[in-house]
């Protein structure tokens, strides 16, 4: 079975290349969303996608096996489109992807943007929040919408995050001839719904800017206590070392505040924090949507019991809970040659632990101390934190 995909702009079939015409014009049958195949003036089956279309597109597939297959797709089918499912799914020798002008290249041309200038967002099946994570003053982003209410929730996000002052351009049904475009400041955004075929431009105004490098302010942090500290925390992902698309296990995740800072060091990095308490699960979720990364997975259990069935980790941070029979063993084991284990200790039995866990495996074992000042009377003077023993390995 061979899949051509073709991408498909607002213009319709009069935007189409002839090698794009000529391809579809060969195809027995096209699925795509109804809207793209009420662009293509062939006489051809026509099957709209099922909805939800994932769990159907195998048997979908093979009821039309041996037939000669189209994929409609709006613009540049692998820029968060079907082609990058088709072709993880089928394999790049089954799939011809023929791409037409992005919604985002046409976006940047009307707005003069350049590609190097510009980050990108889509938020068509996912969260809002996804937004949080690139801003900052003076950046601009192409945010891809879902559907006709994606202005109004990116214009309060942005009010919600201090961005109100933030210019939005929703440029709707770019390249077709119905194409649009309204503009205002979020914090004042009162458009009522247009189309749902839309890019939504901001140009940011506003504070804070959170870096991506590991370190962030304790502060940014919605937590109880259970954070592992700025410090601590920048000297454990050096260790981790975040490379993008790999996974984390932050076990005793507490606020997850590793987590959070390993998904985003890269758009593509994902993470799962275990964590005993449901309230402070809950909590990392939360700090997860604010500091930009929600789809961070959160699983609520005591380890190594809940770690069973998790996807295997790149890397393995433990934040707490060293002494729990069978931990450290579960996640080494866990890890693939190559993976990165980092383990904190504050109390004499967790630290015997790390250093039982050095002897047998090696790696490096420290410790770390930080004092901050502080008011002494009328001076200042230095208040030390507790001392952390950092247990980190390579596999």
């Amino acid at each position: 079975m061979t899949i051509v995909v073709v991408g498909v702009g607002a213009d319709g079939w009069a935007g189409l290349a002839e090698p794009a015409r000529a391809a579809l014009a060969g195809c027995d049958v096209l699925f795509g969303g109804r809207r793209h195949l009420d662009l293509v003036p062939l006489d051809v089956d026509k099957v709209a996608w099922p909805s939800p279309l994932l769990p159907a597109l195998d048997e979908l597939f093979a009821a039309h096996d041996g037939r000669r297959i189209g994929v409609l797709a709006s613009g540049d089918p692998l820029l968060s489109g079907i082609g990058t499912t088709l072709v993880h799914r089928y394999g790049v020798d089954r799939v011809r992807v023929l791409p037409g002008v992005s919604s985002v290249a046409l976006a940047r041309a009307r707005l003069g943007w350049s590609a190097e200038t510009t980050e990108v967002v889509s938020v068509v099946g996912r969260s809002v929040h996804r937004i949080s994570r690139v801003l900052a003053p003076g950046a601009r982003v192409l945010v891809l919408g879902a559907d006709a209410d994606s202005p109004a929730a990116v214009a309060a996000l942005l009010t919600a995050r201090g961005y109100g002052q933030s210019r939005l351009t929703v440029l709707e049904q770019l390249a077709g001839p119905a194409e649009r475009r309204v503009a205002g400041l979020a914090h004042a955004w009162s458009h009522p719904p247009g189309d749902p075929l839309a890019v939504i431009a901001v140009e940011c105004v506003g504070s804070p800017a959170l870096p991506t490098l590991p370190g962030l302010p304790d502060d940014v942090f919605e937590h109880d206590g259970q954070l592992t500290r700025r410090e601590l925390r920048a000297a454990a992902l050096a260790r981790l070392a975040p490379l993008p698309g790999q996974l984390l296990w932050d076990v005793g995740a507490g606020a997850g505040s590793v987590a959070i800072e390993w998904s985003r060091a890269h758009p593509a990095n994902r993470a799962v924090a275990v964590e005993r308490d449901a309230t402070r699960a809950g909590r990392i979720s939360r700090n997860a949507d604010r500091l930009g990364v929600p789809e961070l997975r959160v699983v609520t259990g005591d380890a190594p019991a809940a770690l069973a069935g998790l996807p295997e980790p790149h890397a393995v941070f433990v934040g707490g809970g060293t002494t729990a029979p069978g931990l450290l063993d579960t996640c080494w084991a866990a890890l693939a040659p190559g993976g990165r284990l980092v383990a904190h200790a504050v109390t004499l039995e967790s630290e015997q632990a790390l250093a039982l866990a050095h002897r047998d495996r090696g790696g490096e074992l420290i410790r770390i101390a930080v004092e901050h000042a502080a008011p002494l009377g009328r001076f200042t003077g230095w208040t030390p934190a507790r001392t952390v023993t950092q247990w980190s390995v390579s596999k």
